[in-house]
């Protein structure tokens, strides 16, 4: 195994793997995928997907496949719902490596961008959480390069896959990419200068192998289901998602902006100081783009103004944006590492001095915040506390010192000790975490298989805890109507919603035990810089009305 690819291996098993089922399934999402996967192992139906026992159609089969199929190896269990979603943070890092190399032509370039890959703030989470998009968005790329490359089978195994995974986005994406940069070269057959490398031979081949791959399954699930399935999932849950407001509400045309500069934290410092130089270059005609150049902005640009073009965004809808990305980031830093002027060296400073700052202020930021992180061990945040700190102190260092030929390898330690230090010292340690505490609370008061109601608190999570069916009550009227059921029913809710539902209901209910919860969804900066535990964590009680 070559250098390069042994050290992003080594580097995605520490960022990806490490620890990867220390932290309970928390997200609502995470829950859907986790659940409807054991239940699949449960029921032995590995057609329809089912959560809380009941068909689920929103979503494609394949990752509710994967992590069954890693359940029934290897036992149902956190690290094994993710698992699935960490080998793809580990095959867009390779990927992306592949990508570099022949794009750039130089090899510490093609390193750097899957160094940064591995480390960004915006594929860490994910490839530590049971959800399909990251696998997604390793189809999309895998497509959009085999394209590129001209490898149609590969091409066709991809876009099969991707669509088994989540549905036409992974078709429609690749092809936003593509066809722009074709016209670019001049290899689509409506130019009279047309210089088309492939064949109708070549996209029949991937065709065909899409259709074998990507098709049976909504196949066989229109003739078990009908046409309902059909409407339910391309139009329901695809079309009404992109252009309404029925699953998203509504969000500003720069929605995407911050979420990719977040993203691509904590390498963002470089991205908004080094490519500024080369945009003026080319806008005063002092170079011009190169081949690859261009590949990479329309990689780039064309999926992040179709996404933002939707009514319902959602951040993660971007993360096939960040390969092109970390690419052009790399190749500017290392140019930049190359040039002898100062002038170059000066934005490298710069950034880097950016960069250690922030690393300081995320220290300063989690100390402030300890409190609030009850599933953390008290030792790892403050361990994490001086890592981050650490990690500044080293980057100003090297700033200081004008070693700037090592930047790339210190960049990237400190990168991945600062999100290692993130992960570990604020969202995992301390076992049993809230919602299995709750769920444990309800193993005890569930006596006689009574209804268990969740009033918009562990909604979808609590389940997979649990084990049984439970009534997800997403609204007052929903909740009223279950709590005045003739029989003893157990309910979920957070402590500020119970005297509401009390004088409606006109009922007086009874505590049964209660959980301390930090809904790590609401978080905002202030919350983090002037913590009010009493404020900002939650009560969560379980209640019965008999």
């Amino acid at each position: 195994m070559r250098r390069p690819v042994l050290t992003l291996v080594l580097l995605s098993c520490l960022t990806f793997f490490l620890g990867l089922g220390r932290q309970a399934i928390t997200d609502s999402d995470e829950g859907f995928y986790a659940e409807a996967a054991r239940e699949m192992v449960e029921s032995g139906d590995w057609l329809t997907p089912h959560f809380n026992y009941a068909d689920r159609w929103q979503k494609p089969v394949l990752y509710y496949w994967l992590t069954a199929s890693t359940y029934a190896v290897a036992g149902v269990s956190e690290g094994a719902a993710r698992f699935w979603s960490a080998m793809s943070g580990l095959g867009l890092v390779l990927l992306t490596w592949a990508a570099a190399r022949r794009l750039t032509a130089d090899d510490r370039a093609a390193w750097l961008a899957g160094a940064i890959v591995a480390t960004c703030f915006g594929y860490l989470p994910m490839a530590r959480m049971a959800l399909p998009d990251l696998p997604l968005a390793f189809c999309i790329t895998l497509c959009i390069w085999s394209v590129l490359q001209e490898r149609w089978p590969l091409a066709g195994l991809a876009a099969g896959l991707g669509f088994l995974m989540k549905g036409p986005v992974a078709l429609v994406v690749p092809a936003l990419v593509i066809v722009p940069i074709w016209w670019k070269e001049g290899r689509l057959g409506f130019r009279t200068d047309a210089a088309r490398t492939f064949t109708v031979r070549d996209l029949l081949i991937a065709a065909l192998i899409f259709a074998v791959v990507g098709l049976p399954w909504y196949v066989a699930m229109t003739l078990t289901h009908g046409t309902a399935y059909l409407q339910s999932f391309f139009v329901g849950d695809n079309l009404e998602r992109f252009a309404t407001e029925r699953f998203n509400e509504p969000r500003g045309f720069w929605f995407y902006i911050p979420i990719v500069i977040g993203g691509m934290l904590p390498w963002s410092m470089y991205m908004l100081v080094l490519p500024w130089r080369s945009v003026t270059g080319v806008l005063r005609r002092q170079r011009t783009l190169t081949q690859g150049e261009w590949r990479l902005l329309l990689w780039t640009l064309v999926p992040l103004i179709f996404f933002t073009l939707s009514i319902g965004k959602q951040p993660r809808y971007i993360l096939p944006v960040l390969p092109p990305l970390a690419i052009l980031l790399a190749t500017s830093i290392t140019a930049r590492l190359k040039a002898d002027t100062t002038h170059g060296k000066a934005h490298i400073s710069v950034a880097t001095w950016m960069t250690a700052v922030f690393y300081v202020a995320l220290a300063v930021v989690l100390w402030r915040a300890r409190p609030l992180f009850l599933s953390a061990h008290p030792t790892l945040s403050l361990i994490a506390v001086f890592v981050m700190g650490g990690a500044g102190l080293v980057l100003a260092g090297t700033a200081m010192s004008r070693r700037w030929q090592m930047l790339p390898a210190i960049a990237t330690g400190c990168a991945a000790a600062v999100v290692l230090s993130a992960q570990f010292g604020a969202l995992v340690g301390i076992r049993p975490e809230p919602v299995e505490q709750m769920a444990a609370l309800v193993a005890a008061q569930r006596t006689q298989s009574e209804p268990v109601g969740e009033y918009q608190v562990f909604v979808r999570n609590l389940v997979f805890y649990a084990g049984f069916t439970q009534e997800e009550l997403y609204d007052e009227a929903r909740a009223l109507d279950f709590l005045k059921s003739p029989q003893r029913v157990l309910l979920v809710i957070r402590e500020a919603d119970l005297p509401r539902l009390e004088s409606v209901a006109g009922v007086s209910l009874t505590r049964l035990g209660e959980v301390k919860y930090l809904n790590a969804a609401n978080l905002k900066l202030r919350t983090l810089l002037w913590p009010l535990p009493d404020q900002d964590l939650e009560t969560v009680l379980l209640v019965t009305n008999r």
